[in-house]
């Protein structure tokens, strides 16, 4: 018997209909494919920073031509340009925001206060630092946009401290100096400063710019420690040594990945890479400052980085340890006919040449 024959009238219809209205379906949900574009990159490097080094080819200098070249470089710079004074010189108040400095991390050293107790100190020699560039705050352009709406705007001051050789660097670097008369300097940072503390270009920026007494904000690069375990990255105690322990001595233990959430949380204390990070040491107070090195005793051993390297001083933002006096607006200029001593102390210091026994008579 046929098929047709087993199958009704009507039912064959309605599966015609039934079979057409899928294909119509499945003909309609084509899959269409677009050009996906990708995000635009995140800026590793501040738009103000280009390329700094450069590779040295010196197969085809020879002795002569090198000195020729150093002679040329020695007489474009050898003259210093010369400073202007700021137009509007205004007296400080707590409102105004100072530029910092470019700093290098000597060592630490003891001192010794007139009560006999013993302090430490960290030594940081602030290096030649000179003014670049100043961006108001309508020119500044930040690689990243934020959102919010800041009310008080903020000009940029480009900041370069220690004087190297043109010949090892880019022309693009070269040319954020050409206009300044000054040596191209190794180590450049940007300080962002209220509009009435705006320095002319080629402004010299020395250790008395910070007074003693006061308290200031260093930033540094820690040093980098590489994979760490627990206890040495966040101090943790660590197992027993004994008594049913076993190979699990130095490590983290429970991370609390059960109950409810079933999950590890952001944040947990972790093995991991340690070190190599920027941080700030708050509240540091200057003892003392030695104004022919240009150097600054400040509190503490725990400054941020490694001897030698580079750090950031600025004022401190602490509201309990804002300066009583008046600070030297907007940089510190010489302008008294005052002599400078040549080591400035605290008042609570003992200084090495004052007796420290002195004989009364009764």
């Amino acid at each position: 018997m046929a098929l047709s024959q087993i199958i009704k009238q009507p039912t064959m219809k309605l599966l015609e209909e039934k079979f057409l209205a899928l294909s119509i379906q499945s003909c309609s949900a084509i899959q269409t494919r677009h050009k996906q574009v990708a995000p635009q990159p995140r800026l590793r490097h501040p738009t103000w920073l280009t390329k700094k080094n450069r590779v040295i080819h010196d197969d085809f200098l020879t002795a002569d031509n090198a000195e020729f070249v150093q002679e040329v470089t020695k007489d474009k710079y050898e003259i210093p340009p010369k400073v202007e004074l700021p137009k509007n010189i205004i007296e400080w108040t707590p409102k105004l925001k100072r530029t910092g400095v470019i700093a290098r991390k000597i060592g630490e050293l003891p001192l010794w206060l007139k009560t006999g107790k013993k302090i430490s100190t960290t030594l940081l020699q602030v290096l030649d630092n000179h003014v670049i560039k100043y961006y108001t705050p309508e020119e500044y352009d930040p690689p990243r946009k934020r959102p919010t709406r800041i009310k008080n705007k903020a000009g940029c001051l480009l900041l370069g401290a220690q004087a190297t050789d043109p010949t090892y660097l880019t022309k693009e670097y070269c040319s954020l100096f050409k206009n300044t008369g000054l040596m191209p300097k190794k180590y450049l940072a940007r300080f962002f400063i209220s509009p009435d503390a705006v320095l002319p270009t080629g402004t010299p920026i020395t250790a008395q710019h910070f007074s003693v007494g006061n308290y200031v904000d260093v930033r540094g690069l820690t040093k980098y420690r590489g994979f760490q375990g627990v206890m040495k990255r966040h101090g943790f105690k660590g197992m027993p040594a004994s008594h049913g322990v076993t190979k699990t001595h130095r490590r983290g233990g429970n991370i609390g990945g059960g109950g409810e959430k079933g999950r590890v949380w952001p944040g947990t204390k972790m093995p991991g890479h340690m070190g190599n990070r920027y941080r700030f040491a708050k509240g540091l107070k200057v003892w003392r400052i030695n104004t022919k090195h240009n150097v600054l005793w400040v509190s503490g051993i725990a400054v941020p980085g490694a001897t030698n390297s580079i750090v950031y001083i600025y004022d401190t933002n602490l509201p309990t340890r804002k300066p009583l006096k008046p600070l030297a607006f907007p940089t510190y200029f010489g302008l008294d006919d005052n002599v400078v001593e040549e080591d400035i102390y605290d008042e609570s210091l003992q200084r090495f040449s004052d007796p420290t026994i002195v004989f009364q008579k009764e």
